[in-house]
């Protein structure tokens, strides 16, 4: 089996900041990590390599630091890893990515089955996932939870819903996205670091997938940041000091006039 798992680098949630001028998430003098859902899907793909046989490709659009993450996956047992950077890409929007990575796909070659996470926590869109399926026009299902089966043929898996699960089998080729209850992620092995640390890692430019610069980065973007205001508060505050029974007084003070 051909596994393609997308993984992205993204900023640590604990110090994200947004570039005043661009209005985007300022990645420079940030600590990256690889985005938590995606470490899922690599952990999936490789149990399926493990039960299944076949090759785990691990693929990343971003700069050239994003080899950092393709490295991770390896030690974690992937094979192969692919990293699509270039200047040209700056500025895309979910649909834009969602092409590069289709063309990355496609400059790949062949393959069974893609796992993506279920969004990443910089964006929070859940969007490149289904949007790389449509650009390659195969199916995809969401939110899948457990894979309960796997064959050369088809796969029996959980859908996470609101109210339960659906069950649903599906053939290949097709793309999935991935929740944190579908695993949990293996611990890399020495082993795998020193893997890893030897690793060719393919850079692909935009050139180099065939992309259309009027489809990439912020020329290919239907979707744009306009704007970016924080929330207004809401109603009034107050910040009640003292000690412990002091505090408790306020607030008793302050709810009594509700009575």
């Amino acid at each position: 089996m051909k596994i393609v798992v997308c993984i992205k680098q993204v900023p640590d949630a604990k110090d994200v900041r947004l570039d005043p001028v661009t209005n985007t998430l300022a990645r420079e003098g940030v600590q990256s990590i690889m985005n938590p859902y995606d470490q899922h899907a690599v952990e999936e793909a490789v149990h399926l390599k493990e039960k299944l046989g076949g090759t785990v490709t691990v693929l990343s659009m971003g700069p050239p630091q994003a080899e950092e993450v393709l490295r991770q996956a390896i030690s974690c047992g992937a094979d192969h890893a692919v990293l699509v950077s270039d200047r040209a890409f700056a500025g895309a929007d979910t649909w834009a990515t969602s092409y590069t990575l289709a063309k990355a796909v496609q400059k790949i070659g062949d393959f069974d089955l893609i796992l993506c996470g279920k969004q990443a926590i910089d964006g929070d869109t859940a969007q490149v996932g289904p949007g790389l399926a449509i650009q390659l026009d195969i199916p995809f299902v969401t939110c899948i939870q457990k894979i309960r089966e796997a064959t050369d043929t088809e796969l029996v898996m959980e859908r996470m819903m609101d109210d339960g699960y659906d069950v649903l089998a599906v053939d290949y080729p097709v793309l999935l996205t991935v929740v944190k209850d579908i695993n949990t992620p293996r611990v890399p092995s020495l082993k795998g670091k020193m893997k890893a640390k030897k690793a060719e890692i393919l850079v692909l430019s935009a050139a180099d997938v065939g992309a259309d610069p009027k489809k990439i980065g912020l020329a290919g973007s239907p979707t744009q940041v306009v704007d970016v205001f924080p929330p207004p508060p809401r109603g009034e505050r107050a910040l009640l000091t003292g000690s412990i029974d002091d505090q408790v007084e306020q607030l008793v003070e302050r709810l009594a006039v509700y009575l």
